[in-house]
């Protein structure tokens, strides 16, 4: 297979040897020559027949990581060599997903984490985040819509809503278009996604300006405890739990039992994004948050949806101590009422669907005992593991 482009964030990988000013062993720094090291940033390398060359930066031989030109390479060598590029992700030890890249749009690295934003041949542009994908531009409806929807569909009449996370700005979108809504405040910790999103994702640029939402930067525990108010809803639209990062407390029972439900309203609903839920993947960290959130709400529902660029079925636990009971016929009228525009893939029976998990996810379910704290936390595979062969 040749040497690959090993990074801290994500690698690029090409299928043979690389060069740009001279041959290159394989490593980038992340700034420029290629040298015998790995990249904190995004480095990249095209195929073709086995000799791999470095795509240029704002004109030059020398890849910059942290550059906000432009990554392009050419659809052919003109003889009808395809030329392409890859982006590469880490799921498990022996397990790698790949898929080809038009080019890379922007780079930057925050105080917390690396920052790109990808365009991709089978997914649009995608934002990656310390070498995780995040959400692609051909289905992140079907994560954010998962997310944001049931929860304000099932709550009565929710006029607030606290996001803890979204930088991105597409959980806020989602929110923003329910017309009984108020007031939504999204909190980041990462002032630098924040802006980052704001710049490059032109489809959230109105969710941003619009006056109904406050941005916050902040650790969204520290924001949630210094606030008098309470919320219908709250969202955690968080980084996944991994070794090492900065939101895996965001998932303890005491961080459920003693931050999240006291900001709660009557009849207030909570929801998080909860990992991979497939058949081989939801005991990582799914089935755990599931079972942490019944020792604290009375009324627990878990539900996934397969998003094709995670590559898996993702899951959500929704979380009340309010009977969480709606038919799919009331689903679909509380949406026809309330919701701007047409929604691309939730519905009522979508929904219900959704909640209705596969025999061995349901029976794994309800055997888990395992509850999440800070000592005894569990977490999904890598953290932008630098990736070569």
């Amino acid at each position: 297979m040749g040497e690959a482009v090993a990074t801290n964030g994500f690698s690029i990988k090409g299928n043979g040897i690389g060069n740009g000013n001279g041959h290159c062993n394989g490593y980038s720094n992340g700034h420029g020559h290629c040298i015998n090291g790995y990249s904190n940033g995004i480095s990249a390398s095209v195929s073709s027949n086995g000799v791999s060359h470095l795509p240029y930066s704002n004109g030059n031989t020398v890849h910059h990581s942290n550059s906000n030109g432009h990554i392009h390479t050419s659809p052919s060598f003109g003889d009808g060599r395809r030329r392409c590029f890859w982006y590469e992700e880490e799921i498990e030890d022996d397990l790698r997903w790949c898929f080809a890249l038009n080019r890379i749009l922007h780079t930057g690295v925050s105080e917390y984490q690396d920052i790109a934003l990808i365009d991709t041949r089978p997914f649009g542009k995608a934002l990656v985040i310390d070498g995780k994908m995040q959400s692609t531009e051909v289905d992140e409806f079907i994560y954010h819509e998962s997310l944001v929807h049931p929860a304000l569909v099932y709550h009565s009449q929710p006029k607030s809503a606290f996001i803890m996370g979204g930088g991105e700005g597409s959980t806020a979108r989602e929110i923003l278009r329910h017309k009984c809504v108020k007031k939504v405040v999204m909190c980041d910790i990462d002032k630098e996604v924040v802006d980052f999103c704001k710049k490059y994702l032109v489809v959230n640029r109105e969710a941003f300006s619009n006056s109904r939402l406050e941005l916050v930067i902040n650790d969204a525990r520290t924001e949630l405890q210094s606030r008098q108010e309470r919320f219908d809803v709250i969202i955690g639209d968080l980084a996944d739990p991994v070794e090492g990062g900065p939101c895996y407390q965001l998932y303890t029972k005491s961080f459920y039992e003693l931050v999240i439900k006291p900001k709660l309203n009557h009849q207030g609903i909570f929801v998080t994004q909860a990992g991979p839920a497939g058949v081989l993947t939801h005991t990582q960290v799914f089935s755990s948050i599931y079972n942490t959130l019944r020792q604290v709400f009375k009324h627990v529902m878990p539900y996934s949806a397969h998003v094709p660029s995670f590559a898996d079925t993702w899951g959500w636990v929704m979380a009340s101590d309010h009977p969480l009971t709606l038919e799919a016929g009331e689903i679909d009228d509380r949406i026809k009422q309330r919701i701007k525009g047409e929604l691309q893939f939730l519905d009522g029976q979508t929904f219900l669907v959704a909640a209705t998990l596969n025999k061995s996810v349901r029976k794994s379910l309800s055997k888990e005992t395992h509850v999440y704290t800070e000592e005894t936390a569990r977490f999904i595979h890598g953290h932008g593991k630098a990736s070569y062969q």
